[in-house]
């Protein structure tokens, strides 16, 4: 069996992610000087986030190789990033495969899915 942080099933791999949010308390991002790393498909640019440091580092490569993962608690998530994202109109995409593919959320939307 794949493990859930490798599948190719990108709903596993979101139920991965909300698991480890709720153990670590703590959503993972890619930043270099510029800011978040962002990915965009052919509607949405999104913001991706992973379940752990080692997760966000496996996509630290070619183009965004000089990125550094980032630990964002989830209050900060809820109170400062959910809102920005949503007034910038970007999306989540959750845990994206090496292709860069992943469940798609509005920021509120994933919200409602965190630990309380």
């Amino acid at each position: 069996m794949i493990a859930p942080q490798a599948s190719s099933d990108p709903e596993l791999r979101l139920k991965h992610l909300l698991n480890a949010v709720k153990a670590s308390n703590k959503i993972w991002i890619l930043t270099d000087a510029d800011g978040c790393m962002m990915l965009n498909t052919e509607d949405e640019d999104c913001v991706p986030i992973w379940p752990s440091e080692e997760t966000a580092k496996t996509f630290a490569i070619d183009e965004w190789q000089h990125c550094q993962p980032q630990q964002i608690s989830v209050a900060k998530w809820k109170s400062r990033w959910s809102y920005g994202l949503a007034d910038d109109e970007l999306a989540i995409v959750i845990h994206p495969d090496s292709e860069g593919n992943g469940v798609i959320l509005d920021p509120l939307e994933f919200d409602q899915l965190l630990p309380k």
